[in-house]
């Protein structure tokens, strides 16, 4: 998961990063956590488990590894060759504690109210913030948009997000405003409609694509694109029952996706739909609006912006100034090489 905004000290060294890193997991360190992972490991490859859980120590130190990423990029079947290629959480928060100096801009980023008023004309979607809107005003917009979202503008990880539907708004606006006070769900957003084609792969919430940026100064180049996937939740984040799956260069899903607890889906559990081969709509103009975004923003280098095809256009969801890690996963896509070489081409390493 992502650092909160007390944790992001930007500015430190390469080394002094590697050195709090560890230290932090030292500190974090759930043995129980590990364990159990080992043991997920271990059967799914047919390795001993206590070899297993070394072995985790073992790249956390010398691959920056994270024990979640040690999973999710099977790295118990990867040559260390094929271990130096891959990106990680830790290796990312490196890059973004490098290059994403600005406090202040990052909050702009981070907080959706801010985010939502400094690329406003992106987001193809009303919103309403019920800290400053009058009765009147929440009265109108909840007429107009009675399907919601309701979203805390400081979460992570798709926490504190809910659907709205015209039941939980009632008849009752002063109850609706201070439920949603006491939630921290401080902002309300017309509830997206989404291109029929990622409808008919999963209705139960807005699929989204992750794609990550890097702006030089120059230009903008994007290293990585996933199309996220909700499976029966309001959400398609990973941390939220979803599962994502990576897109190549033209949009179209080249192997399954996985999710959170490692299962893998060719096809949809829910609706059926291959995910193999899935191709997304508008994808050359959503890496068009990820680029004009970048550059309104270039304070913040290195960034994951969350982008939604709506029925005509892309539209933006979010930006994440330290964003997570996509890449394809070795056992279901065959490929055994990650993506740090192509985040060292673009950022210039």
């Amino acid at each position: 998961m992502s650092p909160t905004e007390e944790d992001f000290v930007p500015g430190a060294s390469a080394n002094k990063l590697r050195v709090n890193y560890l230290v932090g997991r030292v500190k974090a360190l759930n043995l129980p956590r590990v364990w159990q992972l080992a043991g997920d490991i271990s059967k799914n490859f047919r390795k001993p488990r206590i070899g297993v859980a070394l072995d985790m120590f073992w790249s956390a130190a010398k691959y920056e590894c994270a024990f979640q990423d040690y999973q999710d990029w099977d790295f118990a079947i990867l040559s260390k060759a094929e271990r130096t290629t891959f990106m990680t959480h830790p290796k990312s928060d490196h890059y973004a504690r490098r290059f994403n100096t600005d406090k202040q801009a990052n909050l702009r980023l981070a907080d959706k109210s801010n985010f939502n008023v400094e690329f406003d004309d992106l987001l193809g979607r009303e919103w309403l913030d019920v800290r400053t809107a009058s009765d009147a005003q929440l009265a109108d917009f909840v007429e107009r948009h009675p399907n919601l979202m309701a979203k805390v503008p400081d979460s992570l990880g798709g926490k504190g997000i809910e659907r709205v539907r015209p039941d939980d708004i009632g008849t009752d606006l002063a109850r609706f405003r201070k439920i949603r006070m006491s939630n921290r769900q401080f902002l309300l957003e017309e509830f997206l409609v989404q291109h029929p084609h990622l409808v008919a792969l999963n209705e139960s919430s807005v699929n989204t694509m992750r794609i990550v940026t890097f702006n030089n100064g120059d230009r903008v180049d994007v290293i990585a694109v996933a199309l996220r996937i909700g499976a029966g939740g309001d959400v398609d984040n990973f941390s939220g029952g979803g599962m994502y799956t990576m897109l190549d260069e033209a949009g179209i899903a080249q192997c399954p996706a996985f999710d959170d607890n490692n299962a893998i889906h060719s096809i949809h559990p829910l609706s059926g739909v291959p995910i193999v081969g899935f191709e997304v709509p508008h994808f050359e103009r959503a890496l068009e609006l990820v680029a004009a975004a970048a550059r309104r923003i270039p304070e913040v280098p290195y960034v994951g912006w969350d982008v939604a095809i709506a029925p005509d256009r892309p539209v933006l969801i979010e930006g994440n100034y330290n964003t997570g890690v996509f890449q394809a996963k070795p056992s279901v896509s065959g490929v055994r090489r990650g993506l740090l070489p192509r985040y060292r081409a673009v950022i210039g390493e």
